[in-house]
């Protein structure tokens, strides 16, 4: 009788428990205008990012547009064998590592600095007025900013170098020396994007209980006190996350940045030329189309283990990660 009875409990505890269709249906008649708000972004995903994973079969054939995906024939490995024995792999392993890790060591700590030093301004007038101005540049195509880098370092026309001239100084080949160029492609990530950078720490930065810092003031602590022990421990979660999501992208190096800044300038090729140039000749002007998808998911398989990695690292030290 009494385990009819809890059978019977059991089954109407089953009724009214609701299915995971149910509340499923239930979240989204509840919360339709947020997730309404949200499709046009998980369409850009789905479309941009996801549906275009199916097509990292062809990595795997010889690919062609008339034969299609389905009938083009399978080579396996060739192109990635073909890709690693090529004599130029090595020269552009060299250039794309060089350029991520100067953006890694320079540009990545930039707004960090920034973020600290806007925080420390006490007027506030010019302090949106400092924000503005470095926010400008993120605004502007690669374009812009490499014909402004043109203007102000070319050896002929370039504002650096006229007044080299007018102090009786030598002019500097600042874009036809290969020796300047990863130098100069790095201070154009800094001007560019630290500014867009600080949003991030700044909004961090906001989130610091202000009492930790009256408490600091009662004891004594200056400023850069405060910033090393208050301010710095309590972003150090965002850092590291965003340190571990820019190791991702460490073989992405901007395509067109480097391509504006080496196009037609055959002086700096052999520093300048890195993995998204070389799929960029490989795949849309020469149409090997397979080739240069070997090469994306050679780019995206190293990404990902580095960020598998580095996420590991940090949770050994107790830190959340991304995952």
């Amino acid at each position: 009788m009494n385990s009819h009875v809890s059978e019977v409990r059991a089954n109407l505890k089953a009724l009214q428990t609701p299915t995971a269709a149910k509340r499923l249906w239930f979240d989204l008649k509840r919360d339709k205008y947020l997730y309404l708000l949200a499709l046009p972004g998980l369409l850009y995903f789905l479309i941009f990012k996801y549906i275009p994973v199916g097509g990292l079969v062809v990595a795997f054939q010889n690919y062609s547009p008339y034969l299609g995906i389905l009938k083009s024939d399978w080579v396996g490995l060739e192109h990635f064998q073909r890709f690693f024995s090529n004599k130029d792999f090595i020269l552009l392993l060299r250039n794309t590592l060089a350029i991520s890790l100067l953006n890694i060591v320079f540009f990545f700590p930039f707004p960090i600095v920034v973020s600290l030093l806007l925080n420390e301004l006490r007027n506030m007038v010019f302090k949106r007025l400092v924000q503005t101005v470095i926010y400008i540049p993120h605004f502007l195509s690669w374009v812009i900013i490499a014909g402004l880098t043109f203007l102000m370092v070319s050896e002929s026309e370039g504002l650096i170098n006229k007044i080299f001239e007018a102090i009786g100084m030598d002019k500097v080949g600042f874009l036809t020396e290969p020796d300047y160029f990863w130098g100069l492609v790095t201070i154009q990530s800094i001007w560019k994007e630290a500014g867009w950078g600080t949003i991030i720490f700044l909004a961090a930065i906001a989130g610091v209980n202000p009492q930790l810092y009256e408490a600091s003031v009662m004891d004594g602590a200056s400023r850069m006190r405060q910033v090393w022990h208050i301010t710095l421990p309590a972003i150090r979660n965002v850092i590291i996350i965003l340190f571990i999501l820019r190791l991702g992208s460490i073989m992405d190096t901007g395509f067109e940045q480097i391509y504006l800044m080496m196009n037609n300038n055959a002086t700096v090729t052999e520093v300048a030329d890195v993995f998204d140039t070389y799929v960029f000749r490989a795949g849309i002007q020469q149409g090997q189309f397979s080739y240069s998808t070997a090469i994306g998911l050679f780019k995206s398989i190293i990404g990902i283990t580095l960020v598998t990695i580095a996420n590991k690292v940090a949770k050994r030290f107790g830190e959340e990660g991304v995952y």
